[in-house]
């Protein structure tokens, strides 16, 4: 890749973001990163001097407003990180939000790429897939979690967890809908506008810097309630934290994004599962649990008996495609995430206390 290669962020002063933008930085001293954020996520404003003092641009713009998106400089690379990424949003009152940034906004930064020649990372979610699906995955219950049972009845379903083939033709959620609709828009872009492509579908994404919070960063939440002392609660099935989700730490994600920056005609056109996979999966009482060894605080977990909509009993990423295709392959686990996550509150407590211990 060339040493003097232009790469845009949005969403850059996220979670995903800035972290992507600093761990480039770091490793690619010479690349040219700029990235914009509307600065709506609260503790996202915390971010910008980081990214300023390691050299990396900071445009305070909104991809709704496609003006904001009129930038003079060209770019070789769009890395799409900006989204407002909770499922329970498009609920409410923030429906207009949710369509307005997840897909006019992806919609706004593809003619960006168009006009500026540059290919597209988009960094897509799990959640484009049915949730009525999602309900019909077979598992049993174990001590501590749901567990996937061998036979299984959907197609892209099996033991190893969700592939690219599971069915989509069902309800998902307002926030996966627009996640998908961006998706058939970005293969729209190659057709029509010669944008070339990445699209990468993450389950849970964790690790320092998370402005965690119960729909959104659960696994931060669950550190900063243990750091802090305070209760967690067990939403649904029965109330007793069983059920499973697979975790991505953010190095993890970055070095997948850092392989198809350098390797991009090896997945050119491709849409690609990513997550932690069964060895990096966990349920919140395991979680707890990890917790509770990692800060040496223990607290109470409240069962809620009602299911809330959209919640799902279990859901593991099956990475057999993208780690045929690329060799990449999570390389840290669940009790990795907490530890970076418990040692970068603890670091940063007397900042991040405002935002985490509410």
């Amino acid at each position: 890749m060339n040493s003097n290669f232009s790469i845009l962020i949005t969403g850059g002063c996220g979670f995903v973001g800035s972290n992507l933008a600093l761990m480039l930085k770091n490793k690619y001293p010479t690349y040219h990163i700029v990235v914009l954020d509307n600065l709506k996520r609260r503790g996202s404003e915390l971010n910008i001097p980081k990214l300023k003092i390691a050299g990396i641009e900071f445009i305070h713009g909104d991809i709704r407003n496609r003006e904001d998106l009129d930038l003079e400089q060209k770019f070789d690379y769009i890395i799409d990180a900006a989204a407002e990424p909770s499922v329970m949003a498009g609920m409410g009152a923030a429906l207009s939000y949710v369509i307005n940034t997840n897909l006019t906004g992806t919609i706004n930064t593809l003619e960006l790429a168009a006009r500026s020649g540059a290919k597209f990372i988009f960094l897509s979610t799990s959640r484009v897939y049915p949730i009525s699906y999602l309900e019909q995955i077979k598992y049993t219950e174990g001590a501590t979690r749901f567990e996937l049972s061998e036979e299984q009845t959907l197609p892209g379903m099996s033991v190893r967890g969700i592939a690219e083939n599971f069915p989509l033709d069902k309800a998902r959620s307002v926030y996966g809908s627009t996640k998908l609709a961006s998706e058939l828009m970005i293969e729209e872009f190659r057709e029509f506008f010669d944008v070339d492509y990445v699209i990468n579908r993450c389950g849970v994404i964790a690790g320092p810097h998370q402005m965690g919070k119960v729909d959104q960063g659960v696994i931060t939440l669950w550190v900063a309630r243990h750091f802090w002392g305070k209760d967690v609660a067990y939403f649904g099935y029965g109330g007793t934290g069983k059920q499973v989700r697979d975790a991505l730490h953010i190095f993890d994600l970055f070095d997948l994004v850092d392989y198809e920056l350098h390797n991009f005609e090896k997945v050119s056109g491709c849409t690609l599962n990513a997550g932690g996979g069964q060895a990096s999966s966990v349920s919140l009482q395991e979680l707890t649990a990890i917790c509770a060894e990692v800060t040496g605080n223990t607290v109470n977990a409240t069962p809620v008996l009602e299911n809330r909509r959209g919640d799902i009993p279990l859901y593991i990423t099956d990475n057999t495609k993208i780690t045929a295709q690329t060799g990449w392959a999570p390389k840290r686990n669940v009790r990795d995430i907490v530890t970076d996550t418990y040692n970068w509150i603890h670091k940063n407590e007397k900042e991040l206390k405002p935002i985490l211990n509410a």
